[in-house]
């Protein structure tokens, strides 16, 4: 998940900083750089949380320690790569279609072992 979540950080300051157009990525959705600048925003906080949330838990394993509110917060992170890994289907764009959905199904069965890992 931390290579997958450094990898997805990198391509959303790539989209804001625009050495990627914008009207390939969500879906190519995006109409103007001020709504671009709001979704990546979002997203690259949104990433960042879940990066966090993903050390904690690395060093609850290695402590040998589970919290219940950090594998609920796993399990939502799940559910919300499966929405995407739907939305992806749908993009107009043949590169987000296929990589968007391979990293977003992927992050799905990553986030699945990771909250099951009990050492």
């Amino acid at each position: 998940m931390f290579g997958i979540l450094g990898a997805v950080l990198v391509f959303h300051f790539l989209i804001i900083t625009q050495q990627i157009p914008y009207d390939k990525v969500w879906a190519g959705r995006l109409h103007s750089v001020e709504e671009m600048k709001r979704f990546e925003a979002f997203s690259i906080l949104l990433n960042l949380f879940m990066l966090i949330i993903f050390i904690i838990k690395y060093k609850q394993l290695q402590r040998n320690i589970q919290h219940k509110v950090i594998n609920i917060l796993i399990w939502v992170f799940a559910a919300f790569f499966a929405l995407n890994t739907i939305g992806n289907l749908f993009s107009k764009s043949m590169a987000e279609l296929i990589l968007g959905t391979l990293f977003t199904f992927t992050s799905v069965i990553l986030c699945f072992f990771v909250v099951r890992k009990d050492k």
